[in-house]
């Protein structure tokens, strides 16, 4: 017991930290503007399941998959901040206006940012999928890697939950707020963005530099 506890705060922390719920919400406002209740509610639900099952795939079998497709997690970190670049520069641009769809475009609409952005690369990025792996490995008996199963679980259920309460936020925050909000988080994304391109752009030129030596 004296073990799982501090094992389970640290999973909590650096989880809910990585998946960043708080800083989704306004990447989901805005995304979502024009669309109902339902639509929004299908769109969280969604994209909370896929991050939670892609989590947990990645947490157990992250490094045979690595391995068996010939990939690492710096370049799974490049090819991830350049998509969160693409996504801060149009929030910093203001590009995210109301959604205006038919009918039969609004289910295929949903199930495409239920996806991408939301789930991947924002609730599930490398930061997230790197931790398992890292605690994953650390987790020495089943008590531990049950435990670790457990906070993940907890964590995209308090996700899920913030961002289905962020969308009543939209009857208060007007559309000068949500603009505000919008250029606001999308600065910060594209700063998260350079950071996760160095971190896994620095590794890769070390390993050429020495290469060269």
């Amino acid at each position: 017991m004296e073990t799982i506890i501090p094992y389970a705060l640290l999973c909590f922390t650096s989880f809910f930290t990585l998946t960043n719920p708080l800083g989704t919400m306004p990447v989901f406002l805005t995304m979502t503007k024009g669309l109902d209740e339902g639509e929004r509610s299908h769109i969280v639900k969604r994209a909370t399941i896929i991050s939670f099952l892609i989590l947990i795939c990645f947490t157990f079998c992250g490094q045979f998959l690595f391995k068996f497709f010939g990939i690492s997690t710096n370049g799974f970190r490049i090819a991830a901040g350049i998509i969160i670049l693409k996504i801060g520069y149009d929030m910093l641009q203001a590009r995210y206006t109301n959604t205006k769809l038919k009918d039969e475009e609004i289910k295929a609409y949903a199930n495409d940012i239920s996806i991408t952005p939301l789930s991947i690369p924002m609730l599930c990025g490398p930061g997230a999928i790197a931790n398992g792996i890292i605690l994953m490995d650390d987790a020495d008996s089943w008590m531990l890697k049950v435990t670790l199963v457990s906070v993940i679980a907890i964590v995209y259920i308090l996700t899920y939950i913030i961002l289905r309460l962020s969308t009543r936020l939209v009857k208060f925050m007007g559309e000068t707020g949500n603009n505000v909000m919008m250029r606001l988080m999308g600065l910060i994304l594209m700063v998260i963005a350079v950071e996760c391109f160095v971190g896994g752009m620095k590794p890769i030129l070390i390993d050429i530099i020495h290469g060269q030596i």
